[in-house]
Parts: C-alpha cells; sequence; structure tokens
C-alpha cells in the first residue's frame, strides 16, 4: 500500500508516495533538514542546495562503504560455510574410520581369546 506523505525540507515542501510508513518518511526529513542546516552553519557559506548536494555526496559515501563492508561480511560467511561443510564431510569420515577400527579391535581381542583358548586345550 502506497502513503502520500508530505515533508517539508529546508521550507520546501515535497509529496511522496511510498511504501514506508509516514513517520519513518518524517524522521527521515528531519534527518535530512538537520544535515543540510549543520553544513550551511558551518560558515562554508553554502547555498540550501548545494548543501544538500554535499549531504547527498556523504551519504551515498557512507551507503557504499556499508555495502563493500556487507559484501565482505558474506564472503566471509560463505568462506566459514564451506569450511564446515568440509569439516563436517572429515568428522564423518573420521567417525565411519573409527567404527572400522573398533570392529577391528573386536575382531583381534576375538582372536586373541581364541588362540588362548587353543593353547589352554
Amino acid at each position: 500500500m502506497l502513503n502520500d506523505v508530505k515533508v517539508i525540507i529546508c521550507g520546501k515542501e515535497y509529496k511522496l508516495r511510498t511504501s514506508e510508513a509516514p513517520n519513518y518518511v518524517f524522521t527521515l526529513a528531519r534527518s535530512l533538514e538537520s544535515k543540510i542546516n549543520e553544513l550551511m552553519n558551518s560558515g562554508s557559506g553554502s547555498s540550501p542546495y548545494t548543501a544538500a548536494i554535499m549531504v547527498a555526496l556523504s551519504l551515498l559515501d557512507d551507503l557504499n562503504k556499508a555495502n563493500q563492508r556487507l559484501d565482505n561480511i558474506r564472503i566471509q560467511t560463505k568462506d566459514y560455510v564451506d569450511e564446515a561443510g568440509k569439516t563436517r564431510i572429515e568428522r564423518d569420515a573420521a567417525l565411519k574410520e573409527i567404527e572400522v577400527l573398533k570392529s577391528k579391535i573386536v575382531q583381534l581381542e576375538n582372536m586373541v581369546k581364541l588362540k588362548q583358548l587353543k593353547d589352554s586345550i
């Protein structure tokens, strides 16, 4: 469902149609206006338009860096999952080998008992 939301940023009204909740959009608009005003009041003499461009560039930089970190986390997670799969296969093979060795031990113990029995007869 799309919501019609009106926000005011730096004295200008913007009408938006979005699937996001209105309160979320209002929070975004307040945050954007705050960043623009902060830049304009920093003594740089920036116009609202220039400040908005600078804020947009900064936010895009943050987004790109966050996406790069997310990609790195995905790669690490995939590597961990692959390693865990290999380790599970190795564990299963080791468990099978243990069972085979246990069986051989039982066979050898039986052979020793049989030999002892023969020797005692």
